[in-house]
């Protein structure tokens, strides 16, 4: 069956990211014999006239749309991603009467809200490397499904993950957007803060992918694709269960060694590790500190503490390793006194960029729904498709963002608002500079232009 798999992703912050779920489907479904041509709709510079022209020209069966995020989760920047599906599906419509699938991460969150405003034909909840397959085999018979939406349904263990297919003119224009890509070693996530979708998307299990195809991934991006930069996109590289080590020591053991770099919590790790992933190529390092003192730390769910935090960036600097943390405020338990503790204990991290986001985007089906019921930031009606933010009642929204602009403005390497220096950033990787901003701020003296934001 001829099918075209659509990535409809247009965020750019903090760089463009290469399509990876859209690649793991379309792998699953070239393996079970389906033709299939991927198409970016950020990489067409969002043309709905380019969707038209290629669904024209391929003449596809059957058409998937791949929804990555519902929008930006930037109070102070807000961008909604649904009513561009909705314009890919009405452009789509005037050319084809192929059937339209949706599904993706963003999708599986609200599937019956975003089917019904975009107008697609069917859905696909949880992850589609199975269901979108047997969607296809029946299709391509005529047999179709009797509800609208189908899944989510047992997850797959790690060694049944199929290996994405890596498109070769998809992977060149995300290299030259920064020269990253993107590789997935296990899905699922053990940890329960009350924000977080992980949980709900992927599981409360480790499920690890097979480190030698994990490798394989490597080699063959390094290798075939060129690229020189990794970012392992798991939502938390460094797992209790320590399946992160064995990928390590295989890497280790088979001498590869790609600069990488990944999404980490503040515990669990020590120099020996470090040290085994600097052997691998480790460069730069994403902690999800997401609170900024112990009592919001605790009523976000987390199981660490701010010196834990001290810890962990006084480890990974000992190895210069480039570091950067991320911060909410606003969040559960937040007052005016936790905001100033907050502002002093990030401020007095060392050879560290912060990330500092105001508020924090409610998802259904998470703790934090359930904490803005009860406290009547939210009400029972309320569909949360549009962005809602949470801010604690604790504080008001205009002092709190007066407070962090303030705190901040003036801080080199506290950057708020978050997208500060994103136009910064994609300059650099168009004249050729590889990675992450936080490698830019702690190796540069000079400070890169910023952004200035409304309040400042």
């Amino acid at each position: 069956m001829k099918i075209m798999m659509i990535s409809s992703n247009t965020a750019v912050s903090p760089y463009p990211i290469y399509p990876l779920g859209l690649s793991f489907v379309s792998g699953a479904l070239k393996a079970a014999g389906h033709e299939v041509r991927q198409f970016d709709f950020l990489m067409e510079n969002s043309s709905t006239e380019s969707v038209i022209g290629e669904v024209k020209e391929y003449g596809p069966e059957l058409i998937g749309i791949s929804i990555r995020n519902i929008d930006n989760v930037n109070i102070l920047n807000e961008q909604f991603y649904i009513d561009t599906v909705k314009e890919i599906v009405s452009a789509i419509r005037t050319v084809s009467d192929s059937r339209i699938v949706l599904g993706g991460a963003g999708f599986s969150l609200m599937p019956e809200l975003i089917l019904q405003r975009t107008g697609a034909d069917y859905g696909i909840a949880g992850e589609g490397d199975v269901l979108m397959v047997e969607f296809a085999n029946n299709a391509a018979v005529g047999i179709w499904p009797e509800t609208r939406i189908m899944g989510p349904r047992e997850r797959l263990s790690g060694g049944m993950i199929a290996a994405p297919y890596y498109d070769a003119d998809l992977m060149q224009h995300y290299l030259k957007s920064g020269n990253i890509a993107s590789v997935q070693t296990k899905r699922g996530c053990t940890h329960k803060c009350v924000y977080c979708s992980y949980p709900v998307l992927e599981g409360p299990k480790i499920r690890q992918r097979d480190h030698l195809a994990v490798i394989d991934d490597i080699e063959m991006l390094s290798g075939r694709h060129k690229a020189n930069y990794i970012f392992f996109v798991d939502s938390v590289f460094n797992d209790d269960e320590g399946a992160y080590i064995g990928l390590l020591e295989e890497m280790a053991r088979r001498n590869v060694n790609v600069p990488w770099t990944g999404f980490f919590k503040p515990k669990g790790l020590n120099d020996d590790i470090i040290s085994l992933m600097k052997r691998t190529g480790l460069v730069a390092v994403e902690i999800g500190s997401d609170a900024a003192c112990d009592t919001t730390l605790r009523k976000m769910g987390k199981g660490f503490s701010f010196q834990d935090i001290i810890e962990c960036n006084e480890l990974f600097a000992r190895h210069e390793v480039a570091t950067s943390h991320f911060f909410m405020m606003g969040g559960p338990g937040e007052t005016e006194e936790t905001v100033q503790e907050g502002i002093n204990n990030i401020t007095g991290l060392k050879k560290c960029v912060a990330f500092i986001f105001m508020g924090i985007r409610i998802l259904p089906n998470t703790g934090l729904e359930q904490i803005a019921l009860r406290e009547k930031v939210i009400s029972p009606d309320d569909d949360l498709l549009k962005p809602v933010y949470y801010i604690s009642p604790g504080v008001d929204k205009e002092w709190l963002e007066k407070t962090l602009t303030e705190a901040f403005s003036k801080t080199r390497n506290c950057i708020f608002p978050p997208d500060a220096y994103d136009s910064t950033l994609r300059m650099l990787h168009k004249l050729g500079y590889p990675g992450t901003l936080w490698n830019l701020l702690l190796a540069e003296k000079k400070r890169p232009a910023r952004k200035q934001h409304a309040a400042e």
